[in-house]
């Protein structure tokens, strides 16, 4: 059962036992600082381990005299101009301790050395990128069911996955004539001028061979078109290839989201990365 999203005063949570939290996804800044108790009511009624929020970085004193402790930060996030950071609460003494602290730090050094050089085969020029359709999403919920047992959104679920698409998100996919070997997606939020680069899935006979690369800088330039500003990303802090891919395409590592996403079958650290799109012309 996936958790559910809707709205707690006038802003927009996601909450369940799926990731064992509530998601402070949209905040409608009128509502600080009420929201925050009911935030810790429902978290308390249910039980949850965490609370995870982003919001404008000028409201951090409000959420850390409630307990609330800085994860990481988005510059630019807001059109460009104003920060958002992640800010979270734990409710349980395990759900705040980092069990592979060595092995992150290990692999965010590696992912920001200043390699620039994109490795892409010369038999992947069978490989096309393009923008998926409302059509192709039975095959993306098949993609997604082979790489991820678990994901913090039912993006096994093609009709998610169609509402995702006609409302505020776009999906790429990398094909090998008729097989779909690769996909990800944008998440948009057009107020802030800001995108999630997201949901990313290589199946595994693919991997290695700049897949990844090729579908971000597909992204980049349609959210650049769109005219985005800053992008960042949410990675698996164990996923040695996407840090890197990020790291590769100038991405700035920003912070750890502790315990946060339930992927493959349990709860899992993220890394958070982003990026000004103007640097891309530059």
């Amino acid at each position: 059962m996936y958790d559910i999203i809707e709205k707690l005063r006038n802003s927009i949570i996601q909450h369940g036992f799926h990731n064992n939290r509530i998601y402070l996804m949209k905040l409608y800044e009128g509502d600080t600082p009420d929201i925050l108790q009911d935030l810790d009511s429902l978290a308390r009624n249910k039980g949850y381990g965490k609370i995870f929020a982003k919001v404008p970085a000028s409201l951090i004193p409000v959420f850390t005299r409630k307990g609330y402790r800085h994860e990481a930060t988005v510059p630019g996030f807001f059109r460009g101009v104003d920060d958002m950071v992640f800010m979270a609460k734990y409710f349980s003494p395990g759900r705040c301790l980092e069990k592979h602290k060595e092995r992150i730090q290990d692999i965010i050094a590696i992912s920001q050395e200043k390699n620039t050089h994109r490795l892409i085969n010369n038999d992947e020029e069978s490989v096309r990128i393009r923008r998926c359709l409302p059509s192709d999403a039975l095959q993306m919920s098949l993609v997604y069911k082979q790489i991820f047992e678990t994901y913090p959104f039912p993006i096994h679920d093609p009709a998610y996955l169609v509402d995702t698409m006609r409302n505020h998100g776009y999906s790429f996919c990398a094909m090998n004539r008729e097989e779909m070997v690769a996909l990800s997606s944008s998440e948009i939020d057009a107020d802030s001028l800001s995108v999630e680069m997201t949901d990313f899935a290589v199946l595994p006979d693919w991997g290695g061979r700049g897949i990844a690369i090729r579908l971000l800088e597909q992204m980049e330039e349609e959210m650049l078109r769109m005219g985005m500003r800053t992008a960042y990303t949410i990675a698996r802090t164990l996923s040695h290839g996407m840090n890197k891919t990020f790291g590769k395409m100038g991405y700035t590592y920003s912070g750890t989201l502790t315990n946060n996403s339930n992927i493959s079958g349990h709860i899992e650290s993220m890394n958070v990365w982003h990026k000004d799109l103007k640097s891309k012309w530059t």
